[in-house]
């Protein structure tokens, strides 16, 4: 389970900081936020649905994430 206390901790990314991501069948699956992303300032983890065309999207947040490779 990942550390809810992230508020304290340094060097994590901010989440909801970009509207686009590229990610690889190595990432699967893939959920929004991001691993490695402070979970205090975030939504809820919500794994993302891709369609036939590799494309998918957060519905909180309306990240757009695209299944390369």
């Amino acid at each position: 389970m990942p550390n809810p206390q992230t508020a304290e901790q340094t060097g994590l990314k901010v989440p909801n900081n970009k509207n686009q991501y590229e990610v690889s069948q190595d990432d699967l699956p893939v959920h929004c936020p991001m691993p490695g992303s402070s979970l205090w300032d975030s939504h809820p983890k919500v794994f993302i649905a891709f369609d036939k065309n590799g494309k998918g999207k957060c519905p909180y947040c309306g990240c757009e994430y695209t299944l390369i490779g």
